[in-house]
């Protein structure tokens, strides 16, 4: 349970915005022109380091490709940039309603998100919606990166929130415990209506 006076701080991938689809994988795959098992291992592994603005776009695909023991050029890089993004495009409308149904409310919500600055800014061009969160935490931008202490601390931070003052939402259990290990209160996003029932 929660109150108007608690702020929702929102994950965006598989809770507002869908993960990878299966379409988009194999777009992905195709473009590297590598085979799946190793070409996911180094695009996982090498994330989180994309993920917190450590490297842009070109730099995380060239170590991609490292690990690949193969070489991308410009135009490669561009074209596997540009299909990450795709990937990684579609939201779940039911979800972006349910924002701006909060939003209309005035409830505070925030958002915190891992997530690279090519899709960062693709999302800033293509849906207005985001100007509703109080605060966007952008993990390229912030520099930590779930389930690090530090992308909650930055947050609450630029809330000027106690800990228990927050509910955090993810779909992953680990950002989960990670916040509650800080004070957050934690919901595990399964479906847009359990949260409604956590949310009331």
């Amino acid at each position: 349970m929660t109150t108007m006076s608690t702020t929702v701080l929102f994950d965006m991938f598989g809770v507002i915005a869908r993960h990878q689809s299966e379409e988009g994988r194999e777009r992905l795959v195709a473009t590297a022109g590598v085979p799946a098992a190793p070409f996911w291992d180094a695009y996982w592994s090498l994330r989180p380091a994309y993920d917190r603005g450590d490297v842009a776009g070109p730099g995380y695909w060239r170590t991609v490709a490292e690990a690949l023991a193969t070489d991308f050029d410009a135009r490669r890089t561009a074209d596997l940039i540009e299909a990450d993004v795709a990937s990684w495009s579609a939201v779940d409308d039911e979800m972006v309603a349910l924002v701006e149904e909060l939003a209309a409310s005035g409830r505070h919500i925030a958002l915190l998100s891992n997530i690279p600055e090519e899709l960062a800014a693709h999302y800033e061009q293509h849906h207005p919606w985001l100007r509703h969160f109080r605060v966007r935490g952008f993990s390229c931008r912030i520099g930590h990166a779930k389930p690090e202490p530090g992308a909650y601390r930055w947050s609450l931070n630029s809330l000027d929130l106690e800990p228990d003052r927050v509910l955090f939402v993810d779909d992953r259990a680990e950002n989960i415990e990670a916040a509650r290990a800080l004070g957050l209160h934690g919901h595990l996003f399964t479906t847009v209506a359990e949260l409604r029932k956590t949310l009331t």
